[in-house]
């Protein structure tokens, strides 16, 4: 995410005197959570309900307005918090990564199934038939989550109806051991503001989806992850002393660091996930008048240089 854009996305939402995050907190004008009760001022406080997300991927948007760029995007399977509902859109807190924003109403369901297992592959069809020759139903991207009722060597079925190929789930205990090896299989895939799937994903979008996959939360944008993940690695020579898995911090943006010299990252730039070593990048990205803010390491997962 582009140090404008990110700066955009704060100054254009309102915050309260308590200077909570709007985008992990449920409050707007003329309601908040139940939970932010003498927190924020509101005319109506409310509790919300679960919902679960029945399309295979959906935008999140800070207005409900189709028109309007979206902030990230909400995967099947994930369940969701809904505090309000009107015109077709629902206003939602997502409970995997708490962002709030609307989606359209008929992407969600109330009835709640409890996930069996995860997509693995970085996409994957549901087919009507266990047949691959059958036109698919819907695409599902890396870490959706799928109530998997019978299983054979070829496929899955799911509850509801639906087959996935067998080879492209695990269950949801089993985690990729490289959460790297997952950022590289994205390469190529074009640079996308809020996405989060193969068909189009940003900066933070790919250094969270990598990290689910290996089986370790992350916030979305960039800013939180930079205070929230890993440990600050003090090095006065960025060039020198990087290891794989460690994250390279910009204002507004985030790479991986595949080895001790190549990054891999979403940027606009090259318009999708792409390699470049880390002096190219440095020299780059400083003729934009950004500088390195901080290189945070993650020691149960950086692996061998």
């Amino acid at each position: 995410m582009s140090d404008a854009d990110e700066d955009a996305r704060l100054e254009t939402t309102p915050a309260p005197a308590q200077r909570l995050d709007p985008r992990r907190n449920v409050f707007r004008p003329d309601l908040a959570a139940e939970s932010l009760y003498g927190r924020v001022s509101a005319p109506r406080y409310v509790e919300g309900f679960p919902a679960q997300v029945v399309r295979g991927s959906v935008p999140l948007r800070a207005r409900p307005s189709a028109s309007c760029g979206f902030e990230t995007e909400a995967l099947f399977g994930e369940t969701v918090t809904v505090y309000d509902e009107r015109d077709g859109w629902a206003w939602i807190q997502l409970d995997r990564d708490a962002y709030v924003g609307y989606v359209p109403a008929e992407a969600l369901s109330p009835d709640i199934e409890e996930p069996t297992h995860r997509v693995r592959s970085l996409g994957t069809f549901v087919y009507p038939i266990p047949d691959i020759k059958s036109p698919p139903i819907t695409h599902l991207s890396i870490n959706s989550e799928v109530h998997v009722v019978e299983a054979d060597e070829r496929f899955v079925m799911l509850k509801g109806g639906g087959f996935i190929v067998a080879r492209h789930v695990f269950e949801v205990g089993r985690r990729a051991p490289d959460f790297v090896e997952i950022a590289e299989r994205f390469i190529g895939t074009p640079y996308l503001w809020g996405g989060r799937t193969r068909l189009g994903i940003d900066c933070s979008g790919l250094v969270q989806m990598s990290l689910l996959a290996a089986g370790i939360a992350a916030p979305r944008d960039t800013d939180m992850q930079q205070a929230e993940l890993g440990s600050e690695i003090e090095i006065q020579d960025v060039l020198e002393g990087m290891q794989r898995g460690d994250l390279i911090y910009w204002k507004g943006h985030v790479g991986i660091m595949a080895d001790s010299v190549t990054l891999v990252h979403a940027n606009a730039h090259h318009m999708q996930v792409a390699v470049e070593t880390l002096p190219e990048a440095i020299e780059r990205i400083a003729k934009l008048g950004a500088e390195i803010a901080a290189v945070k390491r993650l020691p149960a997962l950086s692996a061998k240089d």
